[in-house]
């Protein structure tokens, strides 16, 4: 009795130490339908994956952006207030329609814009024509324009206006002046001069203190050529000295003192009132 009920301890044993081996059977039938399954998914029909994206391509082309304000795909959201134009139908040549869209929907400028516009265009034209005279007359070693942010900018070197140390205008300079106020009377802007030194003390025999003295001194002498000489409208113009206080070159030099000696005649972009 004792042997047979040792040799059914055995066998119960034997039987549960096995057991595992039927969960991963069937572990790995669940991993090899899972790969199948998937495998069966991942074949795509080409026929038709081409016509779903080229169904959704025309949708999106064809839609009105509502991130422009425009009626959305659908196009019934906010249609009354879409302010892009109609999707071309295929085949409509899209210049014609986009000049047909711009003429119906652009505004009008506003008489500032419009006025901008033209100052803008007198500004290149007051440019180019300064080039030519610079190139004409030899002067690019004492004149030079740039056109900046704030306006086109006429650089006068001191040795064509002045002296050392002084800030009366030389006899020599009044063509150049006379031509530009010749120019700045057919402006409706305002016309910044700005007076600027190196980095030097003022000599003894100056009548001017410092720096700040002569360069403001300088700017205001080219604004009462302009003014008294020229009679151009004082309401247009504005001047300032800057002393050394902004080189444009480095002051370390001779070469570089000689350009920072200079007067600034900039001509604003900016309408008067």
């Amino acid at each position: 009795m004792r042997q047979r009920l040792n040799r059914r301890k055995r066998q119960e044993s034997g039987d549960s130490k096995d057991r595992w081996m039927i969960t991963y059977a069937d572990l790995i039938t669940l991993l090899l339908i899972f790969f199948i399954i998937m495998y069966a998914m991942s074949r795509l029909d080409v026929e038709k994956y081409a016509i779903v994206t080229e169904s959704l391509q025309l949708t999106f082309k064809s839609g009105d952006s509502l991130l422009e304000k425009g009626s959305g795909i659908t196009g019934s959201a906010d249609k009354y207030r879409s302010k892009n134009p109609a999707p071309t139908a295929p085949g409509t040549d899209n210049s014609t329609a986009n000049k047909n869209a711009n003429s119906g929907s652009t505004k009008p400028l506003t008489d500032r814009e419009q006025a901008f516009r033209k100052q803008e265009e007198q500004l290149q034209s007051l440019m180019k024509v300064i080039q030519e005279y610079i190139k004409s007359n030899n002067l690019e070693d004492q004149i030079f324009v740039a056109d900046l942010a704030k306006g086109i900018t006429i650089t006068l070197s001191d040795r064509f206006l002045f002296d050392v140390g002084k800030a009366d205008l030389k006899a020599g300079s009044s063509q150049t002046l006379d031509r530009l106020a010749s120019l700045f009377r057919k402006l409706d802007t305002v016309i910044s001069i700005e007076g600027h030194t190196d980095n030097q003390p003022i000599g003894r025999g100056s009548r001017y203190k410092d720096n700040w003295e002569l360069s403001g001194a300088r700017a205001l002498s080219v604004l009462r050529y302009f003014i008294d000489s020229a009679k151009l409208n004082a309401a247009e113009f504005q001047y300032a000295g800057y002393a050394d206080t902004r080189p444009s070159a480095d002051n370390s030099t001779e070469k570089g003192r000689q350009k920072n000696r200079r007067v600034e005649i900039t001509v604003l972009r900016q309408l008067q009132k």
